[in-house]
């Protein structure tokens, strides 16, 4: 049996406020990575987003409290 992958994974757009270099992006990706399920995480500086695909869709407050231990501030989802 064939699983479809883009059936499988779950992907949500979040605007975090605070980060403003390559380190920034590196300590929000580092933090919401190590949630349970999370496969890929893409934080742009530039634009304050971040990018989670997750296996099955996340808990809003798990990224929240994730982006808080990085040092930063999650608005919401974008």
């Amino acid at each position: 049996m064939r699983i479809d992958k883009e059936h499988t994974m779950s992907e949500a757009v979040y605007s975090v406020s605070g980060m403003t270099c390559g380190h920034c992006e590196s300590a929000v990706t580092k933090e919401v990575t190590a949630i349970p399920g999370v496969t890929s995480v893409t934080a742009v500086a530039q634009t304050g987003l971040v990018t989670v695909a997750s296996a099955a869709p996340l808990d809003d407050e798990a990224v929240r409290a994730a982006v808080d231990e990085a040092g930063y501030d999650l608005v919401g989802r974008a």
